[in-house]
C-alpha cells in the first residue's frame, strides 16, 4: 500500500442530496421544505430557545435572589495555613506581602483569616480582617492580630 492507492473506507462517503432540481428528482418543488410558513422561507433562523410558540424554558422559570453590589469578598487563609507557613519560612511576622509572594493570595485580594487548624508559634499576623476563633487562638499561642486598614 502506498500513497497512490488510497481509498477511503466503504461506505464512508456518500453523495448529498441535489435538493430543488426539478420534479424528476423526486425533492424538486418545495425542495423538502414542506409547504409555506416561517421555515420555508430563505434567511429563516429559528431563536435560540425557541420551542414552537409554547412559553420556553427560560421564561417558565422564575427569576430568583440578588447580588449585593456592596459585598465585599476575601480570600480565606486558615490558622492551619499560617502555622506551615511561619515554620516553612521561619518567621514570626506573616502579612499580606508574604501571603502574595507564596501566591497564597492576588496583589488586590482582601485577606481574611479563618479559625481552621491550630497555631502553636508565636506570630505577628497583619490581614484585612480576623474571624473571633482564630483572633481568640493566635493571641493565646502568643502572637498577635493586627488590622490592615
Amino acid at each position: 500500500m502506498d500513497l497512490s492507492n488510497l481509498k477511503p473506507a466503504k461506505g464512508s462517503v456518500k453523495k448529498s442530496k441535489r435538493i430543488g432540481r426539478g420534479q424528476g428528482s423526486g425533492k424538486g418543488g418545495t425542495s423538502t421544505k414542506g409547504h409555506k410558513g416561517a421555515q420555508s422561507r430563505t434567511g429563516y433562523s429559528r431563536k435560540i430557545g425557541f420551542e414552537g410558540g409554547q412559553m420556553p424554558l427560560q421564561r417558565r422559570i422564575p427569576k430568583g435572589g440578588f447580588k449585593n453590589i456592596n459585598r465585599v469578598e476575601y480570600a480565606a487563609i486558615n490558622l492551619d495555613v499560617i502555622q506551615s507557613l511561619a515554620e516553612a519560612m521561619n518567621v514570626n511576622k506573616i502579612d499580606h506581602a508574604t501571603l502574595v509572594q507564596k501566591h497564597l493570595v492576588g496583589k488586590r485580594e482582601l485577606v481574611k483569616v479563618l479559625g481552621r487548624g491550630e497555631i502553636k508559634t508565636a506570630v505577628e499576623v497583619h490581614a484585612h480582617k480576623f474571624s473571633d476563633t482564630a483572633k481568640k487562638a493566635i493571641e493565646n499561642a502568643g502572637g498577635s492580630a493586627n488590622l490592615i486598614a
